[in-house]
């Protein structure tokens, strides 16, 4: 079908000229202000540049050299199956993929309702649940097992995504030993360090701190994914009102300055390598003292922040299917369905944290399923009109003539599947919701939810892989 033939709905905001606004804003303070990087390899290899340090940290960037690091990056990068060169998730563009968030300490439970700290079994019933949901394109840790304490929990966590899932995997970590324990484990699935490298299944999410800080141990995992020419985003998360400005255009000034100032120094380490664009631009509700999730300034700054990245011609990282409440309740439905059709209209290209409840402290396997059903309503959604020579139906029309109807037509034959169909949300009228038993939305959401989890099985990982995981996990406890 050709392009122009489509009426596509798109959000946009900024301009090319505000866009370059909030560049020059981030370059004023990059060159005035700078930031601190606290990392000594980032460092002497600043040194090498003509970038300023003074007072032994503290980093001032010619506008020169940030333009040289953006002209470095590629436009695209590509996240595949594991154990295959299948690209399912190629970040470019609009195009945009969804899948859950990382370490929540609490969990929802599906099939009783209580929340309680998360345990292994249930992070393997949320993998299993990402594996199952075909809206869902990769997968985070999601909780935090309370079996595991302080004992390489994130290489474990890595370990079951791997073990439980062939899609993508975006991973946080403590420091370079992790990743360095879990590259090693991608690697085992991929076949290599050469074939993870060409179809890469992971990425890594790090954040600096803001305001304008490179942490020690966030530096050096940047460093090192630069070093083996695999995904990372180096994503900060200002707080505005608390660590940025309390307006949205000194947050996206602020959050781009230190996202800029990472892609320096990780295309020092290695020209080329890929990076992927995101900024956690939040603000402090000041009734509550929390950072908010739900909220119409949180979306106006997914949607500048994604804008950033393009402008730069950067793959996106953002948000989506997120509530600051407490409960799968109507504030969670109304939050998630926000957020998603945003993320699409937007083109964010991989948008996290779907099923996070409490601003990020819960998980909720039902909350996943709901924004599944509402990511497959909105993509039809955002897919738009077609306005070809079939769509217009005019012979059809002339067929059928005044007074006709379209009900036997062959022109209906061949469309009326296009209509999306629900698989969650009811359509019947109520004599017939009635004699089903008067079941509402929360009821369908919870018996699917259990069915998906305890029905689901993913593709197993061979024996003699899943033994090598096991390997690297025993020499890190050594």
């Amino acid at each position: 079908m050709k392009q122009d033939s489509l009426a596509l709905p798109r959000l946009t905001m900024l301009s090319p000229e505000q866009c370059e606004t909030v560049h020059r804003a981030s370059l004023e303070i990059l060159r005035r202000t700078g930031v601190r990087v606290y990392h000594r390899e980032a460092l002497d290899l600043l040194r090498g540049t003509d970038a300023i340090i003074t007072d032994g940290n503290l980093v001032r960037f010619p506008p020169g050299l940030v333009e040289w690091a953006l002209a470095q990056a590629p436009s695209r990068v590509g996240l595949c199956r594991r154990g295959s060169d299948e690209v399912v998730a190629p970040l470019e563009g609009r195009r945009v993929h969804f899948g859950t968030g990382s370490d929540c300490p609490n969990y929802l439970d599906p099939r009783s309702g209580e929340r309680r700290r998360f345990t292994i079994a249930d992070v393997v019933d949320c993998i299993h649940l990402v594996d199952a949901t075909p809206e869902l394109d990769f997968c985070m840790s999601m909780g935090i097992p309370v079996e595991l304490g302080d004992t390489n929990a994130y290489r474990q966590q890595f370990a079951l995504m791997t073990k439980h899932t062939a899609k993508p995997e975006v991973f946080v970590c403590d420091d370079k030993a992790d990743c360095e324990a879990i590259v090693a484990m991608a690697s085992a699935a991929a076949g290599g360090i050469e074939q993870l490298r060409l179809s890469p299944t992971l990425a890594l999410y790090s954040e600096p701190s803001t305001p304008l800080r490179h942490s020690e141990t966030a530096t050096g995992k940047l460093l090192y994914m630069a070093e083996q020419q695999l995904p990372v985003l180096h994503s900060p998360a200002p707080m505005m009102g608390g660590t940025a400005p309390a307006t949205l255009a000194g947050g996206l000034a602020i959050g781009n300055a230190e996202v800029l100032s990472g892609l320096v120094m990780h295309q020092l380490k290695h020209r080329g390598a890929p990076f992927i664009y995101g900024s956690g631009l939040h603000h402090m509700d000041m009734r509550t003292m929390i950072s908010v999730y739900g909220a119409p300034e949180f979306q106006l700054a997914r949607v500048g922040v994604m804008e950033m990245g393009r402008h730069y011609g950067l793959p996106t990282w953002g948000y989506a299917g997120h509530s600051d409440s407490c409960a799968m309740d109507e504030q969670a439905a109304t939050d998630a369905t926000y957020s998603v059709l945003v993320a699409l209209l937007s083109g964010t290209n991989l948008a996290h944290d779907i099923g996070y409840l409490e601003a990020g402290m819960t998980t909720s396997p039902e909350m996943m399923v709901l924004c599944a059903e509402n990511i497959s309503m909105m993509r039809r959604f955002v897919d738009g009109i077609s306005f070809d020579a079939d769509s217009l139906a005019l012979e059809a029309i002339d067929l059928v003539g005044p007074g006709g109807d379209f009900l036997t037509a062959d022109h209906t034959l061949e469309h009326f599947r296009e209509f999306w169909q629900p698989e969650l949300f009811d359509r019947r009228r109520l004599t017939d919701w009635v004699a089903d038993g008067s079941r509402r939305l929360g009821d369908r959401l919870r018996d699917k939810t259990v069915a998906l989890i305890e029905g689901h099985r993913p593709e197993p990982l061979p024996a003699t892989v899943s033994a090598e995981i096991d390997y690297i996990l025993k020499d890190g406890r050594n």
